[in-house]
């Protein structure tokens, strides 16, 4: 090339040019593309996102984005329509028609074995959680105290000197026991510890008491072996102790500080807790199960028992329960105590199944001897 001609020059730097024009002509249309594809199929990917990422799985089945007129679309109500029952239900009671004579033991054991329940709960969650429990089966204990970290005389509550939150429900269970040492150690023969999304069945517990001391040491509850040699209860699915048990708690334990934690105390787990200062003051933590080896006391939701796979395999439960279990019809018994993790709804859902909804012509007979032995308490 001579010097001077530039057309050789402009010719050669002309084609990356034109190459690049050419290549940005087919993103161009890869893109146009991709954007079309995803702007018809927008409410599938927008789908795909909130099923991924949203926090509350709850709000998928908002009734907010269904045609809730449609009796044919297959709407289910189900937990993403749940509302909390800002009033109270009330059930009737029709007791004449209801039950009849059915309840003549229930009615005898209430003065016979006295429970006492204590009700672990919070500023945060007394409306929420523990109204509906004072609304349920708090109502058949003989005496139902609510432990908060505040005063509330309208509900009414107890209120123990501590901060709320998980680190400190050592200082709030230790505090109870104290105020009830005070204040009802001889208004009550048995003392249950039990949470506001715990629910009761307070007749099944005074039945499985009857033919027990409570001038004894000892204690009841789901039984998890680690920790504890003798093993501890579950706080969630609730314990009860003896009034010998509540003695020797107050008496010696929480004195000793070799024997229980401080009550200034931070952290911790405070069913672990309990279960190590009974241990050290030789109370007994013994078997609630029935003649069958079902258990009675139930740290989930009854369908988390009775559903096989529901709690998975890995699941530290099965490595914590002291006495081997099994899932299905068979996990639970029929005099069943307890279950945990119960929300506000179910609460009433517990209550209508347990003591409204009868089959006709069905019911639990009681023989005559069997009424006689139920009735004759050892508790003094």
């Amino acid at each position: 090339m001579k010097k001077g001609d530039v057309s050789g020059v402009s010719s050669q730097a002309s084609r990356p040019n034109f190459m690049l024009f050419i290549v940005g002509v087919i993103l161009g249309c890869c893109m146009m593309s991709v954007y079309t594809t995803f702007y018809r199929r927008q409410p599938y990917f927008a789908n795909i996102v909130k099923l991924k990422t949203q926090a509350n799985l709850d709000q998928l089945n908002s009734l907010a984005h269904v045609n809730i007129s449609d009796p044919h679309g297959h709407i289910e109500v189900n937990d993403g329509n749940k509302v909390d029952p800002h009033e109270k239900l009330k059930f009737k009671q029709h007791k004449d028609l209801h039950y009849k004579d059915a309840n003549q033991v229930a009615k005898e054991l209430y003065d016979k074995v006295r429970v006492l329940c204590w009700i672990m709960t919070s500023p945060q969650t007394l409306d929420l959680k523990a109204s509906n429990v004072k609304e349920t089966w708090a109502k058949r204990c003989n005496v139902a105290l609510f432990i908060s970290s505040e005063n509330n005389p309208d509900f009414p509550t107890v209120k123990i000197e501590t901060k709320e939150g998980r680190e400190y429900l050592w200082q709030k269970t230790r505090g109870a026991f104290q105020h009830i040492y005070e204040n009802y150690l001889d208004k009550a023969d048995w003392f249950l510890k039990g949470d506001d999304d715990t629910f009761i069945i307070v007749e099944n517990l005074r039945y499985f008491l009857s033919d027990k001391n409570t001038n004894e040491p000892l204690y009841y509850g789901r039984k998890f072996k680690p920790y504890v040699k003798q093993g501890y209860m579950s706080g969630g699915a609730g314990y009860v102790l003896s009034k010998a048990a509540v003695k020797k708690l107050v008496e010696v334990a929480f004195k000793d500080s070799k024997k229980c934690r401080p009550a200034t105390a931070v952290g911790g787990a405070e069913d672990v807790d309990i279960g190590r200062c009974l241990q050290a003051v030789e109370v007994v933590a013994g078997d609630s199960r029935d003649e069958l080896g079902q258990d009675r006391f139930h740290p989930f939701v009854p369908e988390h028992h009775l559903i096989p796979g529901s709690v998975q395999k890995g699941f530290w439960y099965w490595k914590y329960i002291f006495y081997p279990s099994t899932e299905g019809l068979d996990c639970c018994s029929d005099n069943s105590i307890s279950f945990h993790y119960i929300s506000p709804q179910s609460m009433y859902l517990m209550e209508y199944l347990v003591y409204h909804m009868k089959p006709f012509g069905v019911g639990y007979y009681t023989c005559k001897h069997q009424k006689a032995d139920l009735t004759k308490s050892k508790n003094i």
